[in-house]
């Protein structure tokens, strides 16, 4: 096909056993205003063993959809086949949960066309509540169930650390997910795994190149959010293994002796063990938001400590 006839947009959803929600996040697509011919959706079926495959058949008859399959289990290896498949300019990832608000694709094109050089686009992700939200539940500690809403006007991200973009919905160029080699592999989920962050590692290398990160808010869509998941262990859990994403993240980033991680570990163990407060946040069971807060904080710090010691490694 020639250049010419390319989309300018490669939309990928990874997807593994959620048919259901699956059919309302393509929907959702279906139903977007950019012309057919502007865009294309890629589903990445991850070895799903559900109606996944029968879902993603009902869209496959209209032109812009296309079906992929990587049965190595993992959200790293769905992400590379979707943009190594893909012939957009752009490639936009949205989760299999999700729902895209009308205007999405039009916002992607817009916000690429008004920040010409940016390395990624990003927008924000509002939650879709299965039941109403805890007393426990700060708006902070929510943000860990992916929702991104930093500025109602566009602007550039200077610190990642404080304000981040999302893999449920984020846009890249292609030509930069190829030089950066895409998502890392030693990290994002696999299976049960709550190991993350795979999406902050990849736009960390490409604002280290020096394109610019660019919170769009037009681009916007909504997130389910599971009664399951409105749950303090599920909390505790996905906070732990934020601190094990964290730690892989920091090896990644620089070379540490096993020495190096062993003595960076034992200072954080000593730090946390030698402060009563952080100790009691730690320990003792809470339903005050602020303190549960500091719980979850907490068990980033373990998860650390963890993902130092060897823990997350694949």
């Amino acid at each position: 096909m020639s250049r010419e006839r390319e989309p300018l947009i490669s939309v990928v959803v990874c997807t593994r056993d959620r048919a259901p929600q699956l059919r309302l996040a393509l929907e959702s697509l279906a139903t977007q205003a950019l012309p057919a011919d502007g865009h294309e959706v890629l589903v990445v079926d991850n070895a799903s063993t559900d109606d996944t495959r029968e879902v993603a058949r009902e869209y496959e008859a209209r032109s812009a959809f296309r079906i992929l399959t990587e049965r190595r289990i993992g959200l790293c290896h769905a992400r590379n086949a979707g943009w190594a498949a893909a012939r957009g300019r752009y490639v936009a990832y949205f989760d299999d949960d999700a729902v895209a608000e009308p205007g999405w694709l039009v916002a992607i094109r817009d916000g690429f066309a008004e920040y010409p050089t940016a390395g990624a686009l990003g927008g924000r992700v509002t939650p879709i509540w299965e039941r109403e939200p805890p007393s426990w539940l700060s708006h902070q500690v929510a943000l860990g169930l992916t929702i991104v809403d930093w500025s109602s006007e566009p602007k550039l991200l200077a610190d990642l650390k404080q304000e981040w973009l999302v893999g449920a919905n984020l846009a890249v160029p292609r030509q930069l997910l190829e030089e950066v080699g895409g998502f890392h592999p030693g990290l994002d989920r696999v299976g049960s795994s709550l190991l993350s962050s795979g999406d902050v590692f990849l736009t960390e290398q490409i604002a280290r190149r020096g394109y610019p990160i660019v919170y769009f808010p037009a681009m916007a869509v909504r997130h389910h959010v599971p009664a399951s998941r409105l749950d303090q262990t599920w909390f505790r859990r996905r906070y732990y293994w934020q601190g094990v994403s964290d730690a892989m993240m920091r090896l990644l980033r620089s070379s540490l002796s096993p020495l190096a991680r062993l003595a960076i570990a034992a200072a954080m163990t000593g730090r946390l063990l030698g402060s009563p407060r952080r100790l009691r946040s730690w320990l003792l069971p809470t339903d005050d938001p602020a303190r549960f807060a500091e719980k979850c904080w907490a068990w980033i710090e373990v998860g650390h400590i963890a993902g130092l010691l060897g823990a997350g490694r694949r």
